[in-house]
């Protein structure tokens, strides 16, 4: 049989997607415990959720060092031996700070659980936060800072969120080197105690967990005392910014980072999955406009693309690219054409089924394995999305239609209503 190679291949549409079921259980101290079981493979993932992000700092950076320090010593152990005591069950452990929360987070395999959640006790109730380590943390983050800031992509990016939400607000702060460096040792263990000791969080399982393990996490985690939840440092209201577009010039820079945009909404939004399929058409994925034009036919760019990062309290659109900085404005101009475009003339109905199959085959890609799902069940656990948010995501997905696209882009990326920031020049 020969193979005809100007013909795609067949394929299937997807309309529905199917999920295991979670399980809620309550440990005796009432720790909620979700549950998700699938048994492939003798592995699991242990998920300690804190509300211990950027929103409960009374001090700038004391989240991130509050939550990387967990690991770095115990009253029993220094922290080169919690690593090797870690090595030696095959396990690793990941310490995650953001602006919403923090968590820890331990893989392993199932027949070690009784060896690692001792470990994962003492991480949560037992830290020493030694200052050598803190300071040794301390000099590899201003390290990297002052590396980072010297670059315009992530300096962009910096400028960006402090243009939509202020430079205090938790989803437009950043880590800067001068609070880093002022930052000491006591701050970080009022933050641990205020936020972290004895306060309320939650249990993600995933893997192959049977009720043996559940009665192994309860005995170790379930007896310990749990105290009131803890109110956010921070008022919800981010600052009205003025409108302006930010221009940070390096005369010996050859590029320019644009990062353009606007404060959005979250996943709650009525209109959230209009919007997600006009940015998919627009720049989320390799195909689409943006990319056709600036770095296809243009030639100004390697990538660019647009998302919408969504957060528990807000949300943003963001589109940005790196260029020569020659084409900076030409680039501009280019991606408001696009964008017109969008607004006046209806998406041809090709385009848009190619964009919604590859949407759906990428959500279908994205849960392969027990941990990606909790991953994606962590939008309703923590963001208090309805329970068949992810059953329907495909079916929304599919309910968009050519009048939602230009009326969507209308609405929420109007002329004016985009932020600009550039690094490099014009």
């Amino acid at each position: 049989m020969v193979l005809d190679r100007t013909q795609s291949p067949a394929f299937q549409v997807i309309q529905e997607v199917r999920l295991p079921a979670v399980q809620t259980h309550k440990l005796d101290n009432g720790i909620p415990l979700h549950l998700i079981a699938v048994s492939h493979q003798p592995v699991l993932r242990i998920e300690c959720i804190i509300e211990a992000g950027t929103w409960y700092e009374q001090v700038p950076g004391t989240s991130f060092f509050a939550l990387k320090m967990l690991a770095e010593g115990t009253p029993g152990r220094s922290s080169a031996q919690i690593s090797e005591y870690l090595d030696r069950y095959g396990a690793f452990l990941e310490l995650n700070s953001g602006p919403d929360r923090a968590s820890i987070v331990v893989y392993c395999l199932t027949k070690f659980l009784p060896n690692v959640l001792p470990i994962l006790r003492e991480l949560l109730t037992e830290p020493t936060f030694p200052q050598k380590e803190l300071d040794d943390l301390r000099n590899i983050t201003l390290q990297n800072l002052r590396v980072n800031y010297e670059k315009n992509a992530y300096l962009a990016g910096v400028l960006f969120r402090e243009k939509l939400f202020g430079q205090q607000h938790p989803y437009g702060r950043s880590q800067r080197p001068d609070a880093i460096e002022h930052l000491t040792r006591q701050n970080i263990v009022d933050f641990y105690e205020r936020v972290i000791r004895n306060r309320p969080y939650k249990l993600l399982l995933a893997g192959e967990v049977s009720e043996n393990e559940i009665i192994m996490i309860n005995r170790e985690l379930g007896q310990l005392p749990i105290y009131d939840e803890v109110v956010p440092a921070f008022g919800a209201e981010a600052i009205a910014d003025d409108g302006l577009p930010v221009l940070s010039e390096k005369a010996d820079s050859v590029q320019s980072s644009i990062r353009l945009g606007r404060r959005l909404f979250t996943r709650s939004h009525p209109d959230f999955f209009k919007m997600l399929v006009t940015n998919e058409l627009l720049g989320g994925y390799f195909g689409s406009r943006l990319m056709k034009n600036i770095r296809e036919e243009k030639g100004f760019t390697y990538g660019i693309s647009s998302n919408m990062p969504s957060f528990r309290r807000d949300g943003y659109f963001l589109i940005g690219t790196d260029v020569n900085k020659e084409n900076t404005q030409q680039t501009l101009d280019e991606i408001q054409k696009e964008i017109r475009i969008l607004q006046t003339e209806p998406v041809p109905q090709e385009e848009l089924e190619t964009v919604k199959n590859f949407m759906a085959g990428e959500f279908v890609g994205s849960l392969n394995t027990p941990f990606e799902i909790a991953d994606r069940f962590k939008v309703i656990l923590l963001d208090g999305m309805p329970a068949d948010f992810l059953t329907t995501y495909i079916e929304k997905l599919r309910s968009v239609t050519q009048e939602d696209i230009m009326s969507t882009a209308s609405k929420y990326l109007a002329e004016g209503s985009l932020r600009e920031v550039v690094v490099g020049g014009k």
